[in-house]
C-alpha cells in the first residue's frame, strides 16, 4: 500500500511539472542555431550546452515587463518543482542559477531538456542530485527567455 502512495504521489508530482504548448511562436534576441552534437564531440560547448541559443546578449539591467511574463511562465511550469530559494523541492532551487550558469547553458537546458539530460555533465550531476528527469515544458523562445529574466530578478538583478 505504501509503494502505492509513493507512486501516486511521484505520477502527481511528474505531471504537475507538464506543461502544454503556447500558442504564439516568438522572436527572440539570442542566436540560435540547430545543432546535434554530443558531449564527446569537439564542437560542443559544455558552457553553452546542448541547443539553438548560442550567442545571448543580455542586458545588464532587468526587463521588468518581460521577467513579469516570466514570473507567470514560473507559477505555471515551474513552481511546483523548484523553489525560489537555494532548497531543492523536486528540482533544485533557482537561488543564485544565473551566476553558476550561462544564460545559453540555462535556456537551452529549459528548452531542449531531453538532450541537455542526455549529454551535458552539470545536467546529469543535478540529475543524479534529483533523481527526477526534468519533463520537457515545450516553452517557446519567449516563454525561455522571460522565465530567463524572471531568475535574473530572483538572484537581484535591478
Amino acid at each position: 500500500m505504501k509503494k502505492l502512495i509513493v507512486i501516486l504521489i511521484i505520477g502527481s508530482i511528474v505531471a504537475a511539472c507538464g506543461g502544454g504548448n503556447s500558442h504564439a511562436p516568438a522572436a527572440t534576441t539570442a542566436s540560435t542555431e540547430n545543432s546535434t552534437a554530443a558531449s564527446g564531440n569537439p564542437s560542443y560547448d559544455p558552457n553553452r550546452g546542448e541547443g539553438k541559443f548560442k550567442d545571448v546578449q543580455i542586458n545588464p539591467k532587468l526587463d521588468v515587463a518581460l521577467a513579469g511574463e516570466g514570473e507567470k511562465v514560473y507559477n505555471v511550469k515551474c513552481g511546483s518543482c523548484h523553489k525560489l530559494s537555494e532548497e531543492r523541492l523536486v528540482g533544485p532551487g533557482w537561488k543564485a542559477v544565473t551566476t553558476r550558469h550561462e544564460a545559453a547553458w540555462i535556456l537551452n537546458f529549459i528548452t531542449n531538456t531531453d538532450a541537455m539530460l542526455n549529454v551535458d555533465p552539470k545536467a546529469q550531476a543535478q540529475l543524479e542530485i534529483c533523481l527526477v528527469r526534468m519533463p520537457n515544458q515545450s516553452l517557446t523562445d519567449k516563454e525561455a527567455l522571460s522565465l530567463y529574466e524572471f531568475m535574473r530578478k530572483n538572484d537581484g538583478v535591478k
